[in-house]
């Protein structure tokens, strides 16, 4: 399915691709994708159409190595990030969608899919089944999200409150900090 608007795959470079993707795995592999996406920018697209095809393991490994790059470039994923959000749902892996929340975790949030990143973040919240990770992406996402839209503010005070007892210190640490923001009024991020 093609989720680049405008944008035809190139089926040879796209298999080519892949194999570089699955050549191998582990961080030392993720560094190497991250310097083809250095190296090459004429692939961003066909690298970001892998990711979103949510096509396991490919999209999985491509999307390490791209949250990664993104962090100094975040204008290879910025006209992505509205299709990003409408997809989390259909991540099929915990990966895909820890790593999707990371990069919307600190990118400017798609005003067409705020409703959509709500219904989704509160659920994935207050799952037991989503690790520590997903939900503390979640929570971020939320008290973004809360500063433009405050009626939220008191559901996330209190799916963070309800959820600490039973989470790991990373998760109550930064659940403390938001939960320090909400009752201040704070509108700065969250230091890590």
């Amino acid at each position: 399915m093609n989720y680049i608007s405008g944008y035809k795959t190139n089926d040879r470079l796209r298999s080519e691709l892949k194999k570089i993707i699955n050549s191998s795995q582990g961080r030392a592999h993720t560094d190497r994708l991250v310097e083809i996406l250095r190296q090459h920018p004429e692939w961003h697209n066909e690298l970001i159409h892998i990711y979103l095809s949510n096509e396991e393991p490919f999209s999985r490994r491509i999307l390490w190595a791209i949250d990664l790059y993104s962090f100094e470039n975040p204008e290879i994923i910025n006209p992505h990030l509205e299709m990003m959000a409408r997809l989390l749902p259909e991540f099929s892996h915990d990966a895909l969608r820890r790593h999707s929340l990371h990069i919307l975790s600190r990118s400017p949030l798609p005003s067409s899919e705020l409703g959509n990143l709500i219904n989704i973040c509160f659920d994935w919240l207050l799952s037991p089944n989503h690790n520590a990770a997903v939900k503390v992406y979640c929570m971020e996402i939320l008290f973004r999200i809360s500063l433009m839209e405050p009626a939220i503010k008191q559901e996330l005070a209190d799916c963070i409150e309800f959820r600490l007892n039973e989470e790991t210190p990373g998760f109550k640490n930064r659940g403390l900090k938001i939960l320090r923001k909400l009752s201040s009024g704070s509108d700065g991020s969250c230091s890590r």
